[in-house]
């Protein structure tokens, strides 16, 4: 029988992170590019979003368009200072059952998340299901290829040393799971949204669902 591989997102999959945390997130990369790129907040603003848009991570943007920029050349910057949160203990909500949840699944389950290690640690620490994961691949680990790129997915497999069809893919983003589905992983979607594209597999409001599907 072959071993299952969870494969999960973080923010908006794990935890509710448009609560607390993306509106400070957002804010703080407005103000790293104004500062940056000496543009007013209307502009970086539109600038943030437009990058998000078109790579799905602003990260990647700003690096293919302004990789000879004295800041913009070092990613790890960029998200040093726009993860910088002193009170995220305060903003990470805690959903209970989750570690009861995790330690239930059978299988390997790792983390996939466009967020720096750093970060990804701290709020995996805050909600006490750090243990409970095998690998933590954030987007260091992808080189910078944040998902949906499949050259970070790329990156994931050959570390894990396991076959896409091997993988199942838990996700709040519709354009990640396409990229998934379309390298042979199986797909959830996480969102309360109702209707579920041809991509996903599988749709559920949160990932304490998962005990109400046969995956």
């Amino acid at each position: 029988m072959v071993e299952k591989i969870w494969i999960f997102d973080l923010d908006d999959t794990l935890h509710n992170a448009s609560a607390h945390i993306f509106p400070a997130m957002n804010r703080a990369m407005t103000e790293y590019i104004m500062r940056s790129l000496s543009l007013d907040e209307g502009a970086a603003h539109k600038l943030r979003q437009h990058y998000w848009q078109v790579y799905g991570a602003t990260l990647k943007g700003l690096v293919r368009h302004h990789g000879g920029h004295p800041t913009y050349f070092c990613p790890h910057h960029f998200l040093k200072e726009t993860h910088r949160f002193d009170d995220l203990s305060a903003m990470v909500i805690q959903t209970k059952r989750l570690r009861n949840l995790l330690r239930s699944l059978p299988g390997k389950k790792l983390v996939f998340t466009n967020a720096p290690r750093e970060y990804a640690l701290r709020v995996l620490e805050i909600l006490g299901i750090h243990d409970q994961f095998s690998l933590i691949f954030s987007v260091e680990s992808t080189k910078f290829h944040a998902k949906p790129s499949v050259r970070g997915f790329q990156h994931l497999f050959r570390v894990i040393r396991k076959k896409a069809s091997d993988c199942i893919m838990l996700e709040d983003s519709l354009p990640a799971l396409m990229t998934a589905k379309r390298l042979g992983m199986k797909t959830i979607w996480v969102s309360k949204r109702l209707y579920k594209p041809p991509f996903v597999q599988y749709r559920i409001p949160s990932v304490l669902a998962l005990t109400h599907i046969q995956v």
